[in-house]
Parts: C-alpha cells; sequence; structure tokens
C-alpha cells in the first residue's frame, strides 16, 4: 500500500486536530481542583450518554480493534459475547454498587481497598496493577498499533511503536 502525500496530510491534520481539542476540552477551568480532573459523578455537568460513551471509548484500543476483529473474521461474530458481557455488568456495577460507592465518596478500586483492607493492600494492588498494564496490555496494545501503521504505511514497527508512544503520552497528558 502506498499513501500520497495527502493522505499523510490529512493523517497528520487529523492528529493536530484530536490533540489541540483534547487540550482545549481538558484546560484548566475555574470549578476543578488544580493539580487533578474532578471525577464524573451525578453532581457532574455532563449527561449520562456522555459518561457511558466515554467508558466504551476508554475500553477500545489497538487489541480490540485488530485482535476481535480478527477472531470475529476467523471464529465469527460470538467473540464479541466478550464486550457485549462487559456492557451488562457495567450496567449492573452503575444500577446496584456505584450510588454505594458514590455516597461513600469512594471514585477507584484503590480507595475502596484502603478503606476496607488498609493501605498496605491498596499499594499492592495498584502497583500490581500498573506493572500488569505496562508490560502485558501497553506492549500488545503498542504492537498491535505498530502492525496497523506498518500495514498502512510501511513504516517500520519499532519506529511505528515509537510514534505512538509519543501520540499517546502527548494525548495523556
Amino acid at each position: 500500500m502506498h499513501l500520497s502525500l495527502l493522505d499523510i496530510v490529512v493523517v497528520i491534520l487529523y492528529a493536530t486536530f484530536v490533540l489541540i481539542v483534547a487540550q482545549f476540552v481538558t484546560g484548566e477551568k475555574a470549578d476543578r481542583p488544580k493539580g487533578g480532573l474532578k471525577p464524573a459523578t451525578a453532581k457532574s455537568s455532563l449527561p449520562w450518554w456522555a459518561i457511558g460513551t466515554s467508558l466504551i471509548a476508554a475500553n477500545i484500543s489497538a487489541e480490540q480493534i485488530i485482535g476481535m476483529s480478527g477472531s470475529a473474521y476467523v471464529l465469527g461474530l460470538a467473540i464479541a459475547s466478550y464486550e457485549w458481557t462487559a456492557a451488562a455488568v457495567l450496567l449492573i456495577v452503575g444500577k446496584y454498587f456505584l450510588p454505594i460507592f458514590l455516597k461513600n465518596q469512594i471514585y477507584t478500586m484503590p480507595e475502596f481497598l484502603k478503606r476496607r483492607y488498609g493501605a498496605r493492600i491498596q499499594l499492592v494492588m495498584a502497583g500490581f496493577w500498573l506493572i500488569l498494564y505496562i508490560f502485558v496490555n501497553l506492549t500488545a496494545i503498542l504492537w498491535l498499533g505498530a502492525t496497523a501503521v506498518h500495514t498502512v504505511t510501511g513504516l517500520a514497527i519499532w519506529p511505528s511503536v515509537i510514534l505512538l508512544g509519543l501520540f499517546a503520552g502527548n494525548y495523556a497528558l
């Protein structure tokens, strides 16, 4: 596959647009505490559909786009039951568990573990999931994304991994 100059310009303009919108949307606001974001709660100005859409969008990455699509091609649509089940669980959590957590001002799982079992368990769990995410999820996501970039552009895998990491890091921060 060969990309023309117009294709490359469109991709660069799109990536720049996404970064600018992200900076604009997440910029400092008077009602936001300095140094951190206010969690999206029932008192937030966001409608329910925006919060729900962001939950689903935050769960979609290269592993879903490439891995699940490829698996669905080989095995059939039943592979999507993994995501459908997750959506059903989110509804149950939102209906029954979330109100209890919000009433107790608990916004993260490490916060819950600290209150229930102590700070040591909170740190163990947070460290475990951080290490697992970095060495399992993030590496797979970057490799799959780089594979897609390589397929479309012909750019080698390692430069693609580095570019995707820099783009995602800039977007996230």
